[in-house]
């Protein structure tokens, strides 16, 4: 079992995108890569606190690996929108990739060097280490799964 955590907008859509793949144990919606301690929804939605709403993935690494959820993660979103996917305009949506270790970046790169795009990304790559992770208010959890 492994956690990883991805912003691409809105996390109850994400969220219900990865909750669906085969091998994903757990999710959650949280806030991350901000500078504020126990940050709420509101706290996060003034733009002030530098956290986006994120998506904790808890997946067994035996049915699905760290790269097949990197390409998935390009697949649910425009990473090459700044503070924006959709409707959702706002700092709280901009699209992060929160690597583990060496090992996730190396994996990182080599997924994003394989877009066509690339050089139009606009995803960050942060390291987990250096943020918390805040679940986010428990009506915000599988918000749009039954």
């Amino acid at each position: 079992m492994r956690i990883v955590y991805f912003s691409a907008g809105c996390f109850w859509g994400v969220e219900k995108q990865f909750n669906n793949l085969e091998g994903v144990i757990y999710t959650s919606v949280g806030y991350m890569g901000g500078n504020f301690i126990n940050p709420t929804y509101n706290n996060v939605l003034s733009g002030k606190t530098g956290h986006a709403e994120t998506v904790q993935v808890v997946y067994n690494y035996r049915k699905i690996s760290y790269k097949q959820l990197c390409e998935f993660f390009f697949k649910i979103h425009d990473s090459k929108l700044l503070n924006k996917q959709g409707a959702n305009i706002g700092t709280q949506y901009k699209s992060i990739v929160f690597y583990n270790n060496n090992r996730d970046k190396r994996i990182y790169k080599e997924v994003l060097d394989a877009l066509k795009y690339k050089t139009k990304v606009k995803t960050l790559l942060l390291d987990k280490t250096k943020y918390a992770y805040y679940r986010a208010e428990e009506y915000h959890q599988k918000y749009l799964n039954p």
